[in-house]
């Protein structure tokens, strides 16, 4: 069970599992990762592809998982039922600023455009220093790889400022994201004041 001061990690990823396996064993093996470092899991709430695995492996490792999910969502993403904590909003946006407000951090899977919509936004707000919190993009088999050259296009044709740099980290192993979470959160945000590429 969740207690006041516990940690919680926002993770986006797909309704889907997408046709590579390795995308699953990497939600899974995030899953397990999170709830033996006794950080929670605050998710979209559904039993379905990414999204299931994630939150299946927290809860069979005792671990706490907060689903939030909006009405009008599509027929086959079905909600788990097993989470600890259901939280029922009015909204999409209404389902992120509460993702948002009960996050320490945040991890994109891969995932569709409601994932890519999810990161970006997260990466902006950090980028006008409307938060501090640790963003990380899991270029699990380099799924991401696209989005983060279109970034540094973005940077090398003057789109993304000087002043104003992306704030984020891409790693390419899972085993790597929930070190390096601590390690901004023990550092502060000094540590993550800078886009970090994909090793």
């Amino acid at each position: 069970m969740k207690h006041q001061n516990q940690k919680a990690i926002c993770v986006y990823c797909g309704a889907s599992s997408g046709t590579n396996g390795v995308y699953a064993t990497a939600a899974r093996a995030l899953g397990r990762a999170m709830a033996k470092e006794g950080i929670s899991l605050v998710y979209g709430g559904a039993n379905v592809g990414l999204m299931g695995e994630i939150a299946r492996e927290v809860l069979a490792n005792d671990g706490y998982v907060i689903g939030i999910r909006p009405p009008g969502l599509p027929l086959n993403e079905a909600p788990l039922d097993q989470v600890q904590e259901f939280i029922h909003v009015d909204s999409l946006h209404e389902r992120k600023m509460k993702m948002f407000e009960r996050s320490d951090a945040f991890v994109a899977l891969p995932g569709g455009v409601g994932t890519l919509e999810e990161l970006v936004e997260q990466i902006t707000w950090s980028q006008l220093g409307m938060h501090c919190k640790p963003v990380i993009v899991a270029n699990i088999d380099g799924y991401w790889s696209p989005l983060l050259d279109l970034l540094n296009h973005m940077k090398e044709t003057d789109f993304i400022a000087n002043h104003l740099q992306l704030k984020f980290h891409a790693v390419s192993d899972v085993k790597a994201i929930i070190p390096l979470v601590r390690k901004l959160w023990a550092a502060g945000a000094e540590e993550h004041a800078s886009f970090s590429p994909v090793p």
